[in-house]
């Protein structure tokens, strides 16, 4: 299972970063979502 953990790491580690962004923005827009509604 680790081997299989590690091949996949390697083979996907071009898109890594763009997956972590895309995650990050999601959680940003979450949190502005949530906010939203007390600034009025």
């Amino acid at each position: 299972m680790l081997t299989q953990i590690k091949t996949t790491l390697n083979r996907s580690q071009s898109t890594l970063l763009q997956d972590a962004a895309g995650a990050v923005a999601l959680v940003v827009i979450l949190m502005v979502a949530l906010h939203l509604p007390g600034t009025y």
